[in-house]
C-alpha cells in the first residue's frame, strides 16, 4: 500500500467527452479568430496582427489534429504532437523572415484596429484559456493544445501593448519588435512539445522492448 502511492501516474491522454467537447469549442474560436486577424493585419498593416493570426491557424490546426488521435497509441499521440512542434517552429521562422523583409518596407500600422482587434483576440483567447483549464496536464498530445493556448494569449497582450507603442512613437518598430518576439515564442514552444515528444517516443521504445523480451521468454 505504502509503495503504489509513490508510483507515477499515466499521463492524461484526451480520453474524455470533456475534453473532446473543450476542443470543438477552441476549434470554432479559432477558426474565427485567424480569419478576422488575418483581414485586420492586412487592413492596417500590421505585421503583429499578421503573426497572432497565424498563431490562431497554428492552433486549430494542432487542436483539430490532437481530436483526430485521441485514442490512438502512444507513437501516434506523440507523432502528432511532433508534427505540430515542427509545423510551429515552421510558423515561427516564417514570421522572424517576415518581420526582417518588414524592416526593409516600414510603413506604420494603424494603432488603432491593432489596439481593437488585438483586444477581442485576447477575450477569445482567455475563453479558449478557461475551456482548457482543467486539461492543461497530460500527454504530449494534450499539453501543446494547453501550450498553443497559452501562446494565443501572451501574444495578444503583447499585440495590445505594441498598439499603444506604435500610437506613442508614430513608427512601425513597436509592431515588428512583438512580432519577432511571437517568433520566438513559436520557436521556444516547439523545443518543448518536440522534447516530449522525442520523450515519449523513447519510452514507448523500452516498453517495446521489455515486451518482446518477456514474451521470449
Amino acid at each position: 500500500m505504502a509503495g503504489s502511492c509513490c508510483t507515477e501516474q499515466p499521463k492524461f491522454d484526451g480520453m474524455s467527452a470533456g475534453f473532446k467537447r473543450a476542443l470543438w469549442i477552441v476549434i470554432a474560436i479559432n477558426a474565427a479568430m485567424f480569419v478576422v486577424e488575418m483581414f485586420a493585419g492586412a487592413l492596417a498593416g500590421s505585421q503583429a496582427l499578421k503573426a497572432d493570426a497565424l498563431d490562431f491557424l497554428g492552433d486549430t490546426i494542432t487542436y483539430a489534429i490532437s481530436l483526430l488521435v485521441i485514442g490512438r497509441s502512444v507513437r501516434m499521440r506523440a507523432s502528432a504532437a511532433l508534427f505540430k512542434g515542427l509545423g510551429l517552429a515552421a510558423m515561427g521562422l516564417w514570421v522572424f523572415g517576415s518581420t526582417l523583409w518588414q524592416v526593409f518596407v516600414i510603413g506604420q500600422p494603424d494603432p488603432t484596429v491593432m489596439g481593437w482587434v488585438g483586444f477581442l483576440a485576447l477575450i477569445a483567447n482567455l475563453a479558449s484559456v478557461a475551456v482548457l483549464m482543467a486539461y492543461r496536464d497530460g500527454d504530449s498530445n494534450v499539453r501543446s493544445v494547453w501550450v498553443c493556448s497559452r501562446n494565443d494569449a501572451i501574444g495578444n497582450v503583447a499585440v495590445i501593448g505594441a498598439a499603444g507603442l506604435v500610437a506613442l512613437t508614430g513608427t512601425a518598430w513597436p509592431d515588428l519588435a512583438v512580432a519577432g518576439l511571437m517568433a520566438g515564442l513559436f520557436l521556444w514552444s516547439s523545443v518543448q512539445i518536440i522534447r516530449q515528444a522525442v520523450g515519449e517516443f523513447g519510452a514507448d521504445s523500452g516498453l517495446r522492448k521489455r515486451r518482446g523480451r518477456v514474451e521470449q521468454t
